[in-house]
């Protein structure tokens, strides 16, 4: 016990010198710091949140080398944002039990899912098989009171993110009908091979931390999506994409959508994967691919991406579910956790992180694999795993990233101390299992860092909004950030 007040002492010491702007620091750490490395909330006016931003924004700078044209494909659609819980009500549907369906094929599968995702208050997308229960569902959505029209699909956010940089040109491609187009940033291009009579529509039912439905009663703010979206449903666009590159000459590709191809069922997604192989075997070994990430459920088909997309990319973006089911799908490690209880564990995410570069990246000294960096985001904090030598400036990456987290949940264009709240824990370990090594994060230079083996592990918390406006798009908005603050180094050979 005296142990544990001594470091929470120290650390409090070590930030009070660190950090001059806030005079009171030391004594109040010493109520923010539990026994166990949590934060409780004292009201002050001089609090973690301000000492992070802070740093925040005297750590990050942008890289030596920048991208000037980035390309991205291939999913794009118009989001229809609703609340989750009025809209099922407005479809006449009652509260009760939640079970997990891969495919929605009526309204009734719709509510049982929705149910399940709200009480664990984790996110999921899924497609609805139905095309006219799915227009009937979709009219309502748009005509519920509230209901806003976004730009939505990976892509087209990633695109839309990118493109508030102005030194950056960046090209869409995607299937963009005549509201989705409208909705674009003007300095985004699109290839005419994209544009198409009708929008893709996707209904994303969020719900709010606390809120309740019959017996559930969701632990924290999420949302859950659902679409009858054919045309991203097959990656239609992705030969397009591919054949637009060597005109747009970009310095980064970015892709996502190959989530939307689950629903299709398995003889068509192993088909046109084989397909999305050869056609992204067909960039330009010099240029890096990012690859984006999103809920699934078929551990075949994700088995398939691990083994056949993810070693011809050089960066991939995931959450939590995403990265947990990978290491399922894959038998990696913590394989048999079901799910993650509360705030991720550190040591068991660097585990995982580890063990897909080793085995589908360039961890492995004799693998061939361009996968060199995984960029893993939660609600709590961020980790980015690079190889060494192929990647720079990860650390700002990486708390770039979570600072963008942390204001675009709140609609604020800064981090506003007083809107968010820290969740994670300031002692961590770097793995569940030997070697274990006990690291404490400092408020004053958040950002904590690590290597095993050929692999740099760079850390930083999220201020967790603790009213959020709008969480679809911001695991994308996280990606996005991230590589803007990112340097690729081109290996020799290319």
């Amino acid at each position: 016990m005296w142990r544990k007040a001594s470091v929470a002492a120290l650390l409090a010491l070590a930030v009070g010198y660190l950090y001059h702007g806030c005079p009171e620091l030391p004594e109040q750490l010493l109520q923010y710091i539990s026994p166990d490395g949590l934060r409780s909330s004292p009201q002050s006016q001089c609090h973690l949140e301000q000492v992070i931003s802070d740093a925040w924004d005297s750590l990050i700078t942008l890289p030596t080398r920048q991208w000037s044209r980035v390309a991205v494909g291939v999913n794009a659609c118009v989001d229809v944002v609703v609340s989750g819980v009025g809209l099922l009500q407005a479809l006449a549907l009652d509260p009760g039990s939640g079970r997990d369906h891969e495919v929605l094929r009526s309204k009734e599968d719709l509510r049982e899912t929705f149910v399940h995702y709200m009480e664990r208050g984790a996110a999921a997308e899924r497609f609805f098989s139905d095309k006219e229960v799915f227009q009937r569902i979709a009219r309502a959505a748009a005509e519920y009171p509230g209901a806003k029209l976004y730009v939505g699909g990976n892509a087209a956010l990633i695109g839309q993110k990118l493109a508030t940089y102005p030194e950056l040109m960046v090209l869409l491609c995607g299937p963009v009908g005549p509201k989705l187009h409208e909705m674009l940033d003007e300095q985004i291009v699109v290839p005419p091979g994209s544009l198409q009579e009708m929008d893709e529509y996707h209904l994303i039912l969020e719900y709010k931390a606390g809120e309740q439905w019959g017996s559930t009663r969701a632990p924290q703010a999420n949302r859950f999506i659902f679409s009858h979206d054919v045309s991203n449903g097959v990656m239609s666009l992705l030969e397009t994409f591919v054949a637009s590159l060597d005109e747009f000459q970009p310095d980064l590709v970015v892709l996502s959508g190959l989530h939307m191809m689950e629903g299709q069922g398995r003889q068509l997604w192993e088909e046109r994967l084989k397909e999305a192989v050869a056609a992204i075997s067909d960039i330009r070994k010099d240029i890096p691919i990012h690859l984006e990430l999103a809920s699934m459920t078929d551990r075949d088909y994700m088995n398939s991406i691990m083994q056949e997309v993810m070693p011809i990319v050089s960066s991939i973006g995931l959450n939590e579910q995403e990265l947990l089911f990978l290491s399922q799908a894959g038998g990696g490690p913590h394989a048999h956790l079901a799910a993650w209880k509360g705030v991720p564990d550190v040591g068991q995410v660097s585990d995982i992180l580890l063990w897909i570069l080793e085995h589908h990246g360039r961890a492995d000294p004799s693998s061939e694999a361009d996968l060199t960096r995984v960029h893993f985001h939660t609600l709590a904090y961020h980790v980015l795993a690079t190889v060494d030598g192929h990647w720079a400036n990860q650390g700002a990456a990486v708390m770039a990233g979570a600072r963008v987290a942390s204001s675009q949940a709140c609609g604020t264009r800064a981090v506003d101390p007083t809107k968010v709240e820290l969740k994670v824990p300031l002692r961590f370990h770097t793995s569940d299992s030997e070697p274990r090594v006990e690291l404490t994060l400092d408020p004053a230079a958040p950002l904590t860092a690590w290597r095993r083996g050929n692999v740099t592990f760079h850390m930083t918390p999220v201020l967790v909004c603790k009213q959020p406006l709008r969480t679809v798009g911001l695991g994308d908005a996280i990606s996005a950030e991230g590589l803007v603050y990112s340097e690729f180094k081109s290996q020799p050979g290319f």
